[in-house]
């Protein structure tokens, strides 16, 4: 099985048959379509690339234009190579669809999450801060001791310190689907997956 790309479309509540509230993420999985198939006597290893969310064909650039043209297939806006153990008979032109999974499936959600900016220690690694009271008034959100005094005189490489949060790929495994829709082509899933609304994600069975 290869996966598909995705777009989150948002999260809901929907209740399960115990009557039991089950937080899931919508997301709108396909259709995928083969835009290129990589050999290993060609390309040194397996992969296939997909093409996800169709546009206009002057909203891509001439290079990505000529790599549509040459492969027959449509213009998309995006685009993942996703590797390959052995040679699965995929071709190219060949479409993708949310009917490879089942209900009941474990998938891993990859995407990007969520930029914050430049956040301080508290925000962006829970830090306690200085003490509320004993005539301290100007230090509740600092780090406090960043490390040694005279030896070794410096800061370890690696310390948790204010800096830039979020907007970082990670995958989140073990997300369980609940529900299929092929006629629309979503897929809701248990919890939550990673990135903002109408941000891409790549979905593949664990």
């Amino acid at each position: 099985m290869i996966g598909l790309i995705g777009k989150k479309i948002g999260m809901t509540t929907i209740f399960g048959e115990d009557g039991k509230a089950v937080p899931v993420t919508i997301l709108q999985a396909g259709p995928c379509e083969i835009v290129q198939v990589k050999t290993p006597e060609k390309d040194g290893y397996t992969a296939v690339q997909l093409g996800f969310d169709p546009t206009k064909e002057q909203r891509v650039t001439k290079p990505l234009l000529g790599h549509f043209h040459k492969a027959g297939t449509k213009v998309y806006k995006k685009l993942k190579e996703i590797r390959l153990d052995k040679d699965g008979g995929y071709e190219v032109g060949q479409l993708l669809t949310v009917e490879q999974f089942a209900v009941g499936d474990n998938v891993s959600l990859s995407g990007v999450t969520k930029g914050k900016g430049f956040q301080g220690g508290v925000t962006r690694w829970g830090f306690a801060g200085g003490p509320k009271t004993h005539g301290q008034s100007n230090k509740f959100r600092a780090p406090g001791s960043l490390g040694q005094s005279s030896s070794p005189s410096r800061v370890f490489k690696g310390m948790k310190m204010a800096g830039h949060m979020g907007a970082r790929n990670i995958t989140r495994s073990g997300s369980q689907i609940v529900a299929i829709d092929p006629e629309e082509n979503l897929i809701l899933v248990r919890g939550v997956a990673p990135g903002p609304k109408n941000g891409y994600i790549i979905i593949r069975k664990r």
